[in-house]
């Protein structure tokens, strides 16, 4: 029972690097389920980063004028977080926004391709706002045609609740109509303002501008405490999901105007890429050569689990989505060298086990049982520290955290289990592996202590 659950164990590994080498093959990156009649079909790339293959550089300048000098700091933070969210919220990869000098922000788009609608999410202000009728109209004289029209900014004034006291807006269908419509729900201050004003304009209409155009007027039945407005005009889906978006990112606390543009090709990235991959080759080379002369048979054991490590990292790196950049290929070359620290811990475990007098199929136990609290202590330190870079720093420090702290996970798998079930099999033949596994070193220091 026990071998065949081993043989079971075997085989899961051997289909999963299976399955990781499918996807991390380019030519073999696509599954579909067409042939058997299902609407399924999944491409899966690798998606790089700005320094990679290139993109958008964006310079914005932001006007300062009516912000107090002391002021200034905060509000170049916080505009630097509201265009973070909408560029988020466009769907960009490890975006870059940061604050440069004074008053300018760098934003840079990676492998963007409408760069337009990108500069129009970014820099557009929502300015939603909520009017009552206007008591006092002013008085207007007809036209040529003899007719008088009153406009809307004449026939609404403002109340002073707009966007700044929004707390969020969601996408809702009208459920007579099936129409989309936005749902607003205020905060503290709001709630209690938009109280007043539909209690003070019962059976008057109340209306929502958005950029100054005028949306809906609907008409005021009863007083609304719960702190909620329904935008319902004619929207389309994608223009309600979009107002949303817009609405929910906030407003920007100060303007700001496009200065430069810049698309960035990939050249350097191409030429960065072969580098990295050149370096990470010789590493793990050097390492490899490093374990098989060292460790024999155990080195060539953990070279192998080295090499699915690499499989089963770039398999999650496609299927996760996570985009790399250098920083992040950095993350994951650092993180083959924790596999390999694991695996030595696990190794001089095992000799001194064997040292002992203990046999093989012992040693292997408790060697992988012994190293496992050292393993386990380095590597949840590290992870700690993943964590913490990924929270606080920049998206090119997370994109690191992020590669480093997967690729952690993932030799603790290859280290552990891989490793470990590989040995399994081979104590079987104690002489042959007792000698290949260490050397004749080790044989020898065993007779000394016999």
């Amino acid at each position: 029972m026990k071998k065949t659950s081993l043989y079971l164990k075997f085989l899961l590994i051997v289909l999963l690097t299976a399955a990781a080498v499918y996807i991390v093959i380019p030519g073999g990156s696509r599954i579909s389920l067409k042939p058997l009649k299902i609407n399924y079909e999944k491409q899966f790339d690798l998606k790089l980063g700005l320094d990679l293959q290139g993109g958008s550089h964006l310079v914005y300048q932001a006007d300062m004028a009516d912000i107090v000098s002391d002021a200034r700091g905060d509000a170049m933070t916080a505009a630097r977080d509201v265009i973070e969210r909408r560029v988020n919220a466009f769907g960009v990869s490890e975006p870059l926004v940061q604050v440069s000098g004074s008053d300018r922000l760098i934003v840079e788009l990676p492998g963007i391709k409408d760069i337009n609608e990108a500069i129009k999410l970014i820099g557009q202000t929502p300015f939603l706002e909520f009017r009552i009728e206007n008591p006092n109209p002013p008085t207007l004289t007809p036209d040529e045609n003899g007719n008088i029209s009153l406009s809307a900014d004449n026939a609404f004034i403002p109340t002073g609740l707009s966007g700044k006291q929004l707390k969020r807006a969601t996408l809702e269908f009208d459920p007579n109509t099936g129409i989309p419509q936005v749902l607003l729900q205020f905060d503290a201050e709001g709630t209690k303002l938009f109280a007043d004003i539909t209690a003070a304009n019962i059976n008057k209409r109340i209306a929502i501008f958005l950029d100054g155009e005028i949306l809906s007027a609907p008409t005021v039945s009863s007083s609304i405490s719960n702190g909620q407005a329904v935008i319902s005009g004619q929207f389309t889906l994608q223009e309600a999901r979009d107002l949303v978006t817009r609405l929910n990112s906030g407003a920007l606390p100060v303007p700001i105007k496009l200065i430069q543009q810049q698309t960035i090709g990939a050249t350097l990235g191409l030429q960065s890429v072969q580098k990295s991959v050149a370096a990470g080759l010789i590493g793990f080379v050097i390492v490899a050569l490093f374990m098989l002369v060292y460790y024999r048979l155990a080195g060539l054991l953990a070279v192998l689990a080295l090499a699915i490590y690499a499989f089963l990292a770039l398999a999650m790196f496609k299927l996760f989505g996570i985009t790399l950049t250098l920083a992040g290929i950095a993350g994951f070359i650092l993180s083959v060298g924790m596999a390999v620290d694991a695996n030595i811990l696990i190794f001089e475990r095992m000799k001194e086990e064997l040292r002992k007098g203990k046999t093989l199929d012992r040693a292997v136990e408790d060697g992988f049982s012994r190293a496992w609290l050292s393993v386990r202590d380095s590597n949840f330190s590290s992870l700690i520290t993943t964590f913490i870079l990924g929270y606080f720093g920049s998206s090119i420090i997370r994109g690191f955290a992020i590669t480093l702290a997967l690729g952690i996970l993932v030799s603790m798998f290859t280290a552990i289990t891989v490793t470990r079930t590989f040995l399994r099999l081979l104590v079987g033949h104690n002489l042959l592996v007792h000698h290949w596994l260490y050397g004749v070193s080790s044989m020898a220091e065993e007779k000394q202590h016999a």
